[in-house]
C-alpha cells in the first residue's frame, strides 16, 4: 500500500468515527419529535446518509454506531431496532450509488433515489414495530391507537417524511463538502 492509499484510508476511518460519534449524540441530545406513541429523532439519519455517500463500508460502521447511540440513551429495544433496521436501506442505496453516482447529480434524480431510500428506510421500520406490535410487546398508547395508525401511518409514512427531510438535510450538507472531500467518494453532488 502506497503513502497516498494509507492516508486516504486513515482519512475515511477518521470521517467515519466522526459520523459515528455525531450519530451517537444525536439521538442522546437532539429534540424528538412525539406523534401519539411514536417519537422520531430530528436529524438522526444525517449521519449515515452522508457515510452513505462515501462507501458501503462507511455506510455500515456509521450505522451500527449510530444503532449504538440509540441504545445507550436508553430508548426502548423496539426503536433501536428500528435504527438497526436502517442498515437495509443504507447498504442498499451506498451500492446503487457506487454503481450510479449520477444519482446525486440531478435533483430530479436526487429525490427519486431519496424517496426509493425512504420507502425502504419506512418499511424496514414498519417490520420492526410489526413484530413488536402482535408479540405484545408495546405500550398500551400504541395498542390504542391500533396497527394502522402506529404502524402504516406513524412509523410507515411518518419514517417516509422523516427521512425525506433527513435526506434532504443531508444533501444539502454533502454538495460543498463533495467538491472539496479528498477521500474517494460514492456520490458527488452537482451545484
Amino acid at each position: 500500500m502506497n503513502r497516498k492509499n494509507a492516508m486516504q484510508n486513515i482519512q475515511t476511518m477518521t470521517i467515519a468515527a466522526l459520523l459515528c460519534a455525531v450519530g451517537i449524540v444525536i439521538p442522546m441530545t437532539f429534540p424528538k419529535i412525539v406523534i401519539g406513541p411514536a417519537s422520531f429523532t430530528l436529524a438522526s439519519h444525517v449521519p449515515i446518509f452522508l457515510a452513505m455517500f462515501i462507501s458501503p463500508g462507511v455506510a455500515v460502521a456509521v450505522t451500527l454506531g449510530t444503532t449504538l447511540g440509540f441504545f445507550l440513551s436508553g430508548l426502548p429495544l423496539v426503536i433501536t431496532l428500528r435504527a438497526l433496521s436502517h442498515i437495509i436501506f443504507v447498504v442498499i442505496g451506498s451500492v446503487m450509488l457506487q454503481k450510479r453516482p449520477a444519482a446525486m447529480m440531478f435533483s430530479a434524480k436526487t429525490f427519486l433515489f431519496g424517496l426509493f431510500l425512504g420507502v425502504i428506510h419506512a418499511a424496514s421500520e414498519v417490520v420492526v414495530v410489526t413484530f413488536f406490535y402482535f408479540g405484545g410487546r408495546l405500550s398500551s398508547a400504541v395498542y390504542s391507537s391500533g396497527y394502522v395508525m402506529f404502524a402504516l401511518l406513524l412509523i410507515g409514512l411518518g419514517g417516509l417524511i422523516h427521512s425525506m427531510v433527513d435526506f434532504g438535510i443531508s444533501v444539502a450538507a454533502w454538495k460543498p463538502v463533495s467538491r472539496v472531500i479528498r477521500i474517494p467518494v460514492s456520490a458527488r453532488a452537482k451545484g
